[in-house]
């Protein structure tokens, strides 16, 4: 799938929001569709109690809409308003199951807004109470065996049903939370991975034309100086006007050589401006956010831009690792120059890794990747709770 194709559907999916948010509407018509149903069979049946539960039930629908007025807004509603809805509500509740039997049909209405305004456990264990409530007031209005068999019979059918389903639809929330948390680290990471991907193309072309304009361009012009001034010790000075346009073309020639080496510069890492390597990697250590050290190892010399960036590209990443995952109080960062190579090395004292179990990130690939496209070698010594050291070597 394409990232234009993906991008509608994310769109898509960000649109649709939570099922409880956006069912919210659905659910109030559903509550209010009950009570006026069993507000309808209250009005026609028992006529001697009906007085007492069709006032009980009408009473639900007010109350309702007047307590639980945040969630018909999508709020949440506070602690105590929610005990003195539910304890309301339980109350109406009694007084009219009391009279009428058929009442019991609320539990379809009561049941989800238990769900919807408080924690699953005391939901469950309230909905069942509210099921041994009818039945207990149905055996009290007829003190038969039979009725109350059959009461507390589906008064425990329902409350064992709610025990496995809620069990269960709890079950699938956990794991939709658990999956929508992964589905955002997924997406903090996809879009870390693509800013660091795009940073890494970013330098490598600046890299790129750097080495061009070097290998190109200025060697170029530093071959044309050099014909020319060859050119005129071979005329002498007997061919004045000769001499002239050959002075002019090396003038040419050492301007645009200047200015080929100035845009390598300017295509150069900010850090390396105006100072070595040695520098770059000292101000890295100065950090305000990582207690770190930095020693230097032999005698400093001038290194190709493109070795020094490298080695200054894998100090930043190992230090933003040491930052986002080692947990370390200290680090050091150690620069060496020896014979025909230059090594670096960082170190702390985090919680480090198994590297056998640890496949590594985009920067430690991209880490080995630069070390590996200079010619040299990075390696990671690292186990847990003994800290991380990462080596660069790299010819020079």
């Amino acid at each position: 799938m394409s990232q234009q194709e993906a991008a509608p559907q994310q769109a898509c999916l960000q649109d649709r929001g939570n099922a409880w948010e956006l069912g919210n509407l659905r659910w109030q018509v559903f509550y209010l569709v009950v009570y006026a149903a069993v507000l309808g069979i209250v009005l026609v049946s028992t006529p001697g109690s009906t007085a007492v539960a069709a006032g009980a039930v009408a009473a639900m629908i007010p109350w309702y809409l007047v307590v639980c007025w945040p969630l018909w807004t999508g709020r949440e509603m506070s602690r105590i308003r929610t005990a003195i809805y539910v304890a309301g509500l339980f109350a109406l509740f009694a007084t009219a199951q009391s009279q009428n039997p058929e009442v019991w049909f609320l539990v379809f209405a009561i049941a989800p807004q238990l769900f919807r305004l408080l924690e699953t456990r005391p939901a469950l264990i309230l909905g069942v109470a509210l099921n041994f409530i009818a039945a207990a007031l149905l055996v009290a209005r007829d003190h038969s065996w039979a009725t109350a068999v059959t009461a507390f019979g589906i008064a425990a059918a329902g409350g064992g049903f709610s025990l496995v389903y809620s069990a269960w639809v709890s079950r699938i929330i956990e794991q939709s939370a658990e999956r929508a948390a992964i589905i955002d680290q997924l997406e903090a990471a996809r879009a870390e991975l693509a800013a660091a991907q795009h940073e890494a193309g970013r330098l490598a072309e600046r890299q790129r034309l750097a080495a061009d304009i070097h290998d190109t361009l200025a060697q170029g012009f530093t071959s044309i100086l050099m014909l020319i001034q060859a050119a005129q010790a071979e005329l002498g000075g007997g061919h004045r006007q000769a001499m002239r346009q050959l002075e002019l073309a090396a003038q040419t020639a050492r301007e645009n050589l200047a200015e080929a080496r100035t845009l390598v510069a300017d295509l150069a890492p900010a850090q390396l401006d105006g100072g070595t390597l040695a520098d770059a990697l000292r101000r890295l250590v100065e950090a305000p956010d990582l207690a770190a050290s930095f020693d230097l190892d032999g005698t400093p010399r001038k290194l190709p831009v493109a070795t020094e960036v490298v080695l200054l590209r894998v100090c930043q990443e190992a230090l933003a690792n040491v930052r986002k995952h080692a947990r370390a109080a200290t680090a050091t960062v150690r620069l060496g120059y020896q014979a025909g190579a230059v090594r670096l090395e960082v170190s702390d004292d985090g919680a480090g890794f198994d590297p056998c179990e640890v496949s590594g990130g985009y920067g430690l690939r991209g880490m080995r990747a630069r070390v590996g496209e200079a010619g040299g070698t990075l390696t990671v010594t690292s186990s847990p709770g003994a800290g991380t050291r990462v080596s660069a070597t790299v010819p020079a």
